[in-house]
Order: structure tokens, then sequence, then C-alpha cells
């Protein structure tokens, strides 16, 4: 998949003005099917090494061009090839590290690596370790090919058991673990079911999953994937308590957050459902009309006629009840400031 017309919106997340020695903005696309580009700011020259290992160093990574100034290099590599950037700054010998979000698979929808974002202490969230996206059931065996080379050791299903029966996951041979709970309960809460309503239920019906998703990143042996059905309500929740763990700025979470309205694909999300063979299955045919009106295909803001977005409302809940989000994952995720500080040794360069 070419995904070039999604780089200003990349760009526009680490925007600042180019200094020498500081390596801003690097963002990788897949330029061509066979060809990846990778553009920065710098006031000094930059050398580029390509490696196959997220965490490599320079001297484990092939050079791929040196001394370039122009801010802005092609390279080719395989089709569907995970590769990984390094970017060093030849005066002060700083480095970035950088990849392309967006895996370029077939048959996927939003699945993407949440590495590179501006963390904690001046560091940034590695890359290749936490991969977010949206359901998995009508993947081709060449993208399972590609998602078996990310080696993940973790898949978390956020989404309900109705969901998880219509559309079974095709990622084969990862430790999977799910939460039962019906969709019906997640919509007809307390709350009303529009966006506002939802994300302020989240905190409570997703700590059950969330507790999950950071027990398997404490575990700290290998990549972790989790997924819903379009990889950006559920999900999007549960990745912006991991970037709110990791010390990532709120405007950062909330961009990542926006990104899923050009990276989602609801055609590869769902198979086409029958209403006649789910006749008893409101689920079922909730998702059949769905899949029936002339907006499914198109996926829609995640925001309020005003610009607020809907992850706001769940930070604002979160704040409302327990004061911050460290406290709210405590309390209701069991993650204490001990496992914040291991979060924040393992998952940021």
């Amino acid at each position: 998949m070419i995904r070039t017309f999604i780089l200003p919106l990349l760009t526009g997340l680490f925007a600042s003005t180019a200094m020498a020695g500081t390596i801003d903005s690097p963002v990788v696309t897949r330029s061509a099917p066979t060809e990846l580009t990778v553009t920065w700011s710098d006031g000094d020259p930059v050398d580029i090494f390509l490696s196959h290992n997220p965490a490599a160093r320079p001297e484990e990574a092939k050079l791929m061009s040196k001394g370039d100034r122009d801010g802005r290099e092609s390279f080719a590599v395989g089709e569907g090839e995970r590769a990984y950037i390094l970017l060093r700054d030849t005066k002060t010998g700083r480095t970035r590290r950088v990849a392309e979000r967006l895996l370029p698979l077939q048959q996927a929808s939003n699945f993407r690596d949440i590495g590179g974002y501006p963390a904690a202490g001046g560091k940034h969230v590695r890359w290749g370790l936490i991969y977010r996206s949206g359901g998995q059931p009508m993947l081709t065996d060449t993208d399972l090919s590609q998602i078996g080379a990310l080696k993940l050791s973790h898949l978390v299903d956020l989404r309900s058991s109705e969901e998880r029966m219509l559309a079974p996951s095709r990622i084969e041979g990862v430790p999977y673990q799910a939460v039962g709970y019906s969709m019906k309960a997640l919509l007809k809460g307390p709350m009303p079911g529009n966006g506002e309503g939802v994300y302020r239920t989240m905190p409570l019906t997703l700590a059950p999953l969330l507790r999950l998703v950071f027990q398997d990143l404490l575990a700290k042996d290998g990549a972790v994937a989790y997924n819903c059905s379009a990889g950006q309500d559920r999900t999007g929740f549960v990745t912006a308590m991991i970037l709110s763990a990791l010390g990532v700025p709120r405007d950062v979470i909330l961009s990542d957050y926006h990104l899923s309205t050009a990276y989602r694909r609801p055609e590869w999300e769902l198979p086409k459902i029958d209403p006649a063979a789910h006749g008893n299955d409101p689920v079922a045919l909730m998702f059949a009309d769905f899949q029936r009106s002339p907006t499914a295909s198109k996926p829609q803001p995640l925001k309020t006629a005003d610009g607020t977005a809907f992850l706001s409302f769940a930070f604002d809940e979160i704040e409302k009840k327990w004061g911050s989000v460290d406290t709210y994952l405590a309390q209701q995720a069991g993650v204490s400031k001990i496992d914040l500080a291991a979060l924040r040794t393992h998952y940021l360069e």
C-alpha cells in the first residue's frame, strides 16, 4: 500500500524548527511498493543506517547514506519488508530511530506501530515492540507472513464475545488473550450510546482488558499487539493509557488517536454478514446494518461537531474519578509506580 498522502499529517506530530545537532521530524513512508523514503530536519549532515532489528546500533546496521544534507533519502526494500532507519547526526553523534507507522499489509485495517513518540525524560517510545490494530479476520497469507516476522509474544483481543465469534483473528501461533463480555453491555450502559457516552464508560468497562495488556507489557518478553474491530475506539483508549504511562504528551496521544481516520480500511475489518444467518443475534444484525450504511466504507472523524476528540471524554472521566492517569492505572489495572518505571526503562530509548 502506498501512503504518501499521510506524510504531512505524520510530520505534524513532531513539527519543530531544525537545529544543528538535533534530528527533528523523522518520518518514513512507503513511497512505492518496494521503496521507502525517510525525511527529517537537522542543521548538520546525517548518516543513515538500515536494519531489520528495531534495537540495532549504527555499527550493527547497514550504512545507506553518509553525510546526507538534504533531509530526504529514498532506497529500495522488499515489498512489505519491515525496516528500521537510524539517523545519526555526524557532529554530535546523536541518533533517532524511525520506521513506517502503518504496516503495508494487503487486507488489514489500522495495523500500526506506536513507536517513535516523544516520551518521559527526553526519550522516545521504542519501535517494534507495541502494535495496535483493527480486526484481523481477512488477512492474506502474505500478511500473516509479514506479521510473523514481527515476532509477537502476546496478542490481546479487545473485542466482545460476539465480535470474536463473527470474525475470528487469522493470526495463529501467538499467545492469545481476551475477556468475555457482550457488545450489548458496552453500548447500553448507564450513559448514552454516542461517542461521549461510550468513551466515558471505557475506564471501567475496559479495565479488565487493560490489566491483561499491561501484564503482557511488563513481561518484557517480546512484542505485544492488541486490537478491537476498527482499531480506533477501544484500541485508541488502551493506546492512550500505554502512551500516558510512558510519559507521552497528551497532544501527541490525541494526534496518534486521530490517525485512525486515515488508516482504517473498514472493508477488511469484518466479513460480510448475512442477516438471515443471524436472526437472533442483535450484535450481528447491528454490524449487518452498519455494513449496509452508505457511510460504512468511509471512516468518520473521531470528534464532536465542535472538534472535541471523543478520547478526551475518557481522560476527563479518569481525572474526575481518579485524579490522574497514574492513579487510575494503579487502582484499575494494577500498574504501580515501580511498574511505570520498569515500563519506561524497557520501552523508551
